[in-house]
């Protein structure tokens, strides 16, 4: 397959329901539109290349950005970038969103109370140039009980703020909780080859017809920092890879659209080239035996 240039559409991959929206099952994820300076560690972004990505996204079909106030660095807003690039968006864009964490105008982290929720959506709300978001996923910090914080959340969609309701970093037990105030459209847990301690968690979401969306898919154990950051690809990944003539990188999110229809893949880039990669890897199809060596990988750890 191609790994840059190409035409493959975003529906290459499939589609899922997103609540009562159709999205094409490759996404993107806005953190790295802001550059490494994401999170203040690097060099910002290209103003205008941010913007080209996104634009140049929505050209190959990808109907579902993943995003959050909280992305930023020195220069660059990533809700800014999706506002100034898009809007007015199309009608089938769905925007998600996350709340939970949160940074003060100097960088500095929080994690906010539930009081606090509703300043974190509104905020959202004000950089997207929105009336509502079309999904809010609540991030887990380190608190044992989410139903709090949910609560507070599905009271914002009782005022129509929201549309749709998810949770981040959760367990079975924690998205049991959040499902007995509202209804969970999506969860978004850190899921790849190397770490894969959410397993429960995705079956479960696939058994009751939720949309399961991993991060850092790409990223691996590099997490911000990118793919195998100060490291060297996996063999086996590099072997599976050159068998199909695609890159580590789109061997990594074809191993995650397979593990279920219901998985939804946001990889995030600021890169153009990057992204026709991955939009490409939604046609790119794992036989069985590979998908079983590379899920055995994780095993391994």
């Amino acid at each position: 397959m191609n790994n840059t240039g190409t035409t493959t559409d975003a529906s290459a991959a499939g589609t899922w329901m997103l609540g009562d929206r159709s999205v094409n099952r490759i996404g993107l994820g806005a953190m790295r539109l802001t550059g490494d300076a994401a999170f203040d560690l690097g060099v910002p972004s290209d103003r205008d290349t941010s913007m080209r990505v996104l634009r140049r996204a929505i050209e190959l079909g990808v109907n579902h950005i993943d995003t959050a106030s909280f992305y930023f660095s020195r220069l660059r807003s990533a809700n800014e970038l999706i506002n100034t690039a898009l809007s007015p968006y199309p009608e089938d864009l769905v925007i998600a969103t996350k709340v939970g964490p949160g940074r003060d105008p100097s960088g500095e982290w929080y994690s906010a109370s539930p009081e606090q929720l509703r300043g974190q959506v509104e905020e959202n709300l004000r950089q997207l140039g929105r009336d509502h978001l079309d999904v809010v996923n609540l991030r887990r910090m380190s608190q044992p009980s989410i139903a709090e914080h949910f609560g507070a959340l599905a009271e914002l969609r009782d005022a129509g703020l929201i549309r749709h309701l998810g949770v981040s970093e959760v367990t079975a037990a924690q998205l049991a909780e959040a499902q007995a105030i509202a209804p969970v459209v999506c969860v978004q847990n850190r899921f790849n080859i190397d770490v894969r301690t959410h397993h429960q968690v995705l079956g479960l979401c696939g058994e009751q017809g939720i949309a399961f969306v991993p991060y850092f898919a790409i990223a691996g154990a590099g997490r911000e920092r990118g793919a195998v950051a100060g490291g060297v690809e996996n063999e086996h990944i590099l072997a599976i890879a050159a068998a199909h003539g695609a890159t580590a990188a789109q061997v990594r999110l074809a191993w995650t659209l397979q593990l279920g229809p219901h998985v939804l893949a946001i990889p995030g880039t600021g890169n153009p080239d990057h992204l026709e990669a991955n939009v490409a890897a939604g046609a790119l199809r794992l036989t069985g035996a590979e998908m079983d060596q590379l899920s055995a990988l994780g095993q391994e750890q």
